[in-house]
């Protein structure tokens, strides 16, 4: 099905509106809006379903073709519509609707030696989105939100992300289902914490992990603190403590560098190159 869009005032456009601003209709509706190519392959090879694909032939790049394959409901409008429904700056032309996945901890594979990111009460969409960027090029196992404030598809989640939401398994769930879960699969939680006395090199990231994070404003909570071992990132400058995703891809590249020799490797890049 094909059809054409003109008019910014189209009930088709004012709904995409919708779900893009507010994320009481994405769930009522069971769609997420996804914009850019790279977003939209990299959620197709992850087999999320279009239902619809809006593209602006002014500004589509006839490369990108492939995209359309398989898409059962093309919308093709002119550049003032996709201006109106878009959300990022220098955009390609696509934009589309899709269906969210939610995973379960059942639903959940672990490799033989699982590194887990578990996040406490994320509030930011740009940081949730740039974890998960850390997360997919670390090679975590899947990224865990607790008591969730924040909408893991929202706009901003996909875009910073540059759409590892869609490639990383992502769950959310209260803590007390997260220590369960951990407990069973025998993985041990590592807690990032200003209050810490072992800094994070020290720890042994080697084995089965989940390292996790709080809110920049309050920390981890008493629960996260208790449970897991305090890790932390040594501050010698005047601030107390990084940016939370920053933090994150600091303790992570430790928890690669230790599992799989990156140092070493790194050394020897360096010397050949």
């Amino acid at each position: 099905m094909e059809e054409i869009i003109v008019s910014t005032s189209n009930p088709r456009i004012k709904n995409v509106l919708k779900l893009k601003e507010k994320s009481s209709e994405r769930r009522a509706q069971n769609l997420i809006v996804v914009e850019g190519f790279r977003e939209i392959r990299k959620l197709k090879e992850n087999n999320f379903e279009i239902k619809t694909l809006f593209i602006c032939d002014a500004i589509y790049q006839k490369k990108h073709k492939e995209i359309l394959a398989g898409v059962s409901h093309l919308v093709r409008v002119s550049k003032e519509v996709f201006e109106k429904i878009a959300y990022r700056e220098n955009s390609d032309g696509l934009l589309a609707l899709v269906k969210p996945k939610y995973h379960r901890f059942s639903e959940l594979t672990l490799s033989a030696n699982p590194l887990l990111v578990i996040l406490e009460s994320v509030e930011k969409p740009g940081n949730l989105g740039a974890i998960l960027r850390t997360a997919d090029g670390a090679g975590v196992d899947a990224v865990i939100v607790c008591d969730i404030k924040t909408d893991i598809y929202n706009p901003n989640v996909i875009r910073s992300s540059i759409g590892c939401v869609f490639s990383k398994q992502v769950v959310a769930a209260s803590a007390d289902d997260v220590l369960r879960y951990l407990k069973e699969k025998k993985i041990k939680p590592y807690a990032a914490a200003l209050t810490a006395k072992k800094n994070y090199a020290e720890a042994d990231l080697k084995s089965p992990c989940a390292i996790v994070f709080g809110t920049e404003a309050e920390g981890l909570s008493q629960k996260w603190l208790e449970e897991g071992e305090q890790v932390k990132i040594p501050m010698l400058g005047k601030a107390d403590s990084l940016n939370v995703s920053a933090s994150c891809a600091v303790i992570l590249y430790e928890a690669v560098r230790q599992r799989s020799g990156l140092s070493e490797g790194l050394h020897r890049s360096r010397q050949t190159g």
